[in-house]
């Protein structure tokens, strides 16, 4: 697996993050997702799955920066990144988007909730909506602007991966919380995001060439695998007519989700850990580049 000219070792640093950082890939997706269809369901007149998903959405945004004051270790860690705004930095820009999508989501919940000021209630759901866009993908933005080869290769495909990633898993949620009758809108996103989440993972492996390798091995291809088997599963069932396969559907997709994220997350351990991946990528971009001048 290892070249022997590097003996084994690194070429890049390995990802320092912990496991709480895996989860957050998913919650900030989670959350996005969630805020943007709660927004569109309260425009297409469904107030029941604007509510339940308002609530997943302000519930997931307030659980991800406990998860990233956990990786960091201390929590003036990440109030230090706010001191600054710097839009050449995906992770300061990621930080601000995270905190305004969360202020917003939940000042609209605790409105609704409240029955009061509801002009006001919708400009934040809609606010909460357009930025959940954003916070859907940023996280992959994240990734693919590092020199880690599984994350850097797929920069193309990952930010349309960790999109209908998102939908899946907002979808499914919406699918767990909100009564049969007016959740038509959550299933259909769960089945369009878990489909186009498998899509973009495929092209993606398919086009990144032996880095795909990080994706399919170890910890991140029982990831992948899990994950395939789960949405394969989810789908299945979601297109019974029985209330309780769709629920179980759902649960099952919103689990496919979670392991698709960690599939991306561990994949870049992995990826750092061996040097074959980063000599593969630098092999290849020496031929394009005298391809390129060639022609």
């Amino acid at each position: 697996m290892t070249d022997p000219a590097y003996y084994g070792r690194p070429i890049v640093k390995p990802p320092v993050w912990k496991r709480e950082i895996g989860w957050y890939l998913f919650t900030g997706g989670l959350a996005g997702a969630s805020s943007t269809m709660a927004a569109l369901a309260r425009a297409s007149g469904n107030p029941v799955l604007a509510r339940r998903a308002a609530l997943v959405a302000t519930g997931a945004v307030n659980v991800s920066p406990a998860l990233l004051v956990k990786d960091l270790g201390r929590p003036e860690r990440f109030l230090n990144m706010m001191r600054v705004f710097r839009p050449s930095s995906p992770m300061n820009v990621g930080s601000w988007l995270l905190l305004g999508e969360g202020a917003a989501a939940s000042a609209a919940t605790l409105l609704d909730l409240a029955g009061v000021a509801p002009r006001l209630r919708t400009a934040l759901e809609m606010v909460a909506g357009a930025g959940g866009l954003a916070l859907s993908v940023y996280t992959a933005v994240l990734l693919a602007d590092t020199a880690n080869p599984a994350w850097h290769e797929g920069r193309r495909e990952l930010p349309f991966l960790f999109a209908a990633g998102a939908a899946a898993s907002a979808g499914a949620a919406g699918v767990l919380v909100t009564p049969r009758e007016h959740a038509g809108p959550a299933r259909r996103a769960m089945l369009l995001g878990t489909v186009g989440s498998q899509a973009a993972e495929t092209v993606m492996e398919r086009r990144i060439g032996p880095v795909a390798g990080a994706y399919s091995t170890g910890e991140a291809g029982r990831y992948r695998k899990a994950a395939r088997i789960l949405d394969g599963a989810g789908v299945a069932l979601s297109l019974t007519s029985g209330r309780r396969s769709r629920k179980l559907g759902a649960a099952l997709a919103l689990a496919g989700a979670v392991a698709s994220r960690f599939t991306v997350f561990k994949a870049g351990f992995q990826a750092a850990e061996d040097p074959r991946y980063v000599l593969e990528t630098q092999r290849d971009g020496r031929r394009e580049a005298v391809g390129g001048a060639a022609r």
